[in-house]
Formats: structure tokens, sequence, C-alpha cells
């Protein structure tokens, strides 16, 4: 039986909101959807700065509350309706991982990878005449930090993945949830750094009844597909 709520979720079109449906579906939560459609320079529309001062996706409202940035929202989702679902007992050592997990995702791996679709954008956007200069400039970004740093960021989670199923340890729990959508991004961006592990464990998620179900909702999420087989380089 669903729990109710009065969730309502600011939805943005192939953004991190996505997951927030997904982490819904698990807990089984009514939640209302209401959407929103990037413009032509891929920006958020004006309208959710209404919802939220910063004017980006996910936020929810739930009541009198306006939460914004994803792992708050998760933390909060899970900690008011979880039940004890999602979320491991604290004080554990799961504990301590999921915690890091969560963080890990925008804090550590998502720079990196929006930098790489900054400088790939610019080139792509930059007049002809001035593109080679570009493109130089990006390659050079890339061969010097962008890369080395990607590279040390898909060994560590190859590693993990390694000898845990999930990145929590044994157990599933809204971490998961928060780890794949830049893991989704980086199949697009960023592949040829990431380990079988890795990519089977997107397989995985891609398979699981609540994330097919948030599909059903937003049917033209594109990250999901992208598909996430493993190449010859990464075996």
């Amino acid at each position: 039986m669903s729990t109710p709520s009065n969730i309502t979720l600011h939805y943005l079109n192939n953004s991190r909101a996505q997951r927030i449906i997904w982490l819904l579906d698990e807990l089984d939560i009514k939640f209302d959807l209401k959407r929103y459609e990037r413009g032509p320079d891929m920006r958020a529309p004006k309208e959710l700065k209404l919802v939220h001062p910063l004017g980006k996706s996910p936020v929810i409202t739930d009541g009198d509350k306006t939460i914004a940035e994803s792992g708050a929202i998760v933390d909060y989702i899970v900690d008011t309706y979880g039940a004890g679902r999602l979320k491991p007992a604290a004080g554990t050592n799961e504990a301590i991982q999921y915690s890091h997990w969560l963080h890990f995702a925008e804090g550590s791996l998502m720079f990196p990878l929006l930098m790489t679709l900054v400088f790939g954008s610019t080139v792509k956007q930059s007049p002809f005449f001035v593109r080679p200069l570009v493109s130089g400039i990006s390659s050079a970004v890339h061969s010097k930090f962008i890369d080395p740093e990607l590279k040390t960021l898909f060994d560590y989670i190859e590693k993990h993945l390694e000898v845990n199923e999930y990145f929590t340890g044994s157990e599933f729990t809204a971490a998961d949830i928060q780890m794949t959508f830049p893991l989704e991004a980086a199949l697009g961006r960023a592949k040829e750094f990431m380990g079988p592990k890795t990519i089977a464990f997107i397989e995985k998620m891609h398979a699981r009844p609540a994330y097919q179900q948030a599909l059903k909702d937003t049917p033209d999420y594109a990250y999901a597909k992208v598909k996430p087989e493993a190449s010859t380089s990464n075996l």
C-alpha cells in the first residue's frame, strides 16, 4: 500500500530529479509531479525560481517545507518517510559508507563530468575560425587535469564494486540511487574510464522494478537510453 504524502517534485527533464522519482517509487510514496522543460540553451526555465531562489531541479515541496539539493532531498525523504528503509542503521560501518557515497556523487564525481560537458559544448559552439585553438585548449585541460581525475575516481569506484555488491556493502540503499545518475552521465562522456563492475552496476540498477516504474512517468529520460554494455577496453 502506497504511503501518502504532500510531496510535489519539481522535475526538470534529463536532470538529477530523475533519481528522486526513483527513490519515491522505491519507497512506494505517493507524490505529485510538476514538469519543467529546458530551454534552447539547455538551462532550466525561470519558473523554477518561483519555487526556490536557485531555480534548479530537483526541488521538492512537502507542506510548508521547500527542499533543494539532491543529497538533502534524499536524506529528507528517507528520514521522513523511509521507516528505516534504504539507509543503514546509525553507528554502523555501512552508515559511514552510506554518507560517503551519498556526498561523493556530487562532491567528487559530478564536477569533472560537468567540466567534460562544458569543454565539449564550448568546442562545438566556437566559431569555425577559432575552433582549432579552443579544441587545443580543451585537449590540454583534459589531458593534464580532467582525464587524470576521472581515472582516479573511476578506478576507486571499480575497486569498491569489486568487493561490494552495492555502494554501502551487501544491501541496496539510497546511496546507490544517488550514485547512479553521475554513472549514467559518464556513459556518454567518460565511458573509457569505467570498469566492468561499474558498468554491471548500472545495468543492475536499470533492472530494478522501481527504476523502470520511474521511467513510466518520464519515458523521455535520455540517460536511460544510453546502453551501458562494457566495451573491450574496460575488460
